[in-house]
């Protein structure tokens, strides 16, 4: 059956579309418009403004577009929402956000002492293991999916863990928790270690254990996340069962394929991220050394002169 059955609303989310709008000018007017009125505030570069922009889009993209609508169908897609939720779209609203609006954020004490604690390198990576895995468990999803306030919960607490993991290795405010050079690239690939168990138990389990991607009466529950209860209940006379209507993939291999685009496009991103790292490192030890030299050749030429 074609997704259109489910009408605009459920494919394209427009009100959850006029929100990220509203976020974009709000974001606008306090870094560029109304800057001037805050203390320290710097102009908002480049850099700055598209890394922002990208993360809205791609966040439309993963719970606005029809890949939400998608995602309650096909498990795989699911998979790959939180991937790039988690894994692209946190370290892009960190970058996006100027330091001077982070800094009058962290002026707050409980905003302070969340981050003072939530982001301290091991604690981060914990934290963030323990949500994924739990949020994947199945009875945890199949529960999370089957309420509104529980599915929003859950996505806003696990993005929130995505911010605190990323932190430590792309936010450059004074006073925060920063890795550098290999204790930054140790941090990455120990945050793609810790969640290889919960997508190899996805992977390499040989039956379906999500009750709204296989059983058709939670499916349709399910749908009531993303489907306006006026649009399931005039649907309900056209014989709609479950997900194996609207596609010719096995429940199982959609569950496997999961766990597979959940790893791939980590390691895509880790890899990508680890490369970047180890250049700017690179460099930075470069410049370092050409500094001592210099330093060095300055000295000896000062003793000549003074010889």
């Amino acid at each position: 059956m074609p997704l259109s059955i489910f009408g605009f609303r459920a494919l394209w989310s427009p009100y959850f579309l006029i929100v990220l709008a509203l976020g974009i000018v709000l974001y606008y007017l306090i870094t560029v418009k109304w800057r001037d009125r805050f203390e320290g505030s710097q102009p908002l570069t480049k850099r700055q403004a598209v890394y922002f922009l990208s993360s809205i889009v791609l966040l439309y993209i993963v719970k606005g577009s029809p890949m939400d609508l998608i995602g309650h169908i096909l498990f795989s897609v699911h998979m790959a929402q939180m991937a790039i939720l988690l894994l692209i779209v946190a370290p892009f609203f960190i970058i996006g956000i100027p330091n001077w609006v982070w800094e009058k954020l962290l002026s707050f004490t409980v905003f302070r002492k969340v981050f003072m604690i939530l982001t301290k390198p091991l604690i981060s990576l914990l934290v963030f293991t323990f949500m994924f895995s739990m949020y994947h468990y199945p009875l945890i999803l199949d529960q999370v999916k089957l309420s509104l306030p529980l599915h929003t919960i859950f996505t806003i607490t696990l993005f929130l863990s995505a911010i605190f993991l990323w932190w430590p290795v792309v936010n450059t405010v004074k006073g925060q928790p920063q890795l550098h050079g290999l204790k930054k690239i140790g941090y990455v690939i120990l945050s793609a270690l810790l969640i290889t168990p919960a997508c190899s138990l996805i992977i390499f389990v040989d039956v379906p254990v999500y009750e709204t991607y296989s059983s058709g009466e939670a499916w349709l529950q399910a749908m009531a996340l993303c489907v306006p209860s006026g649009t399931l209940a005039g649907l309900s006379g056209l014989g709609i069962s479950g997900p194996e209507l609207f596609t010719d993939m096995p429940t199982l291999y959609d569950q496997q394929l999961g766990g597979i685009l959940m790893k791939v496009i980590q390691e895509i991103v880790y890899v990508v991220i680890i490369g970047r790292i180890f250049l700017s490192w690179s460099q930075y030890e470069k410049d370092n050394a050409d500094e001592i030299t210099r330093q060095d050749l300055l000295k000896r030429h000062n003793l000549t002169m003074h010889g």
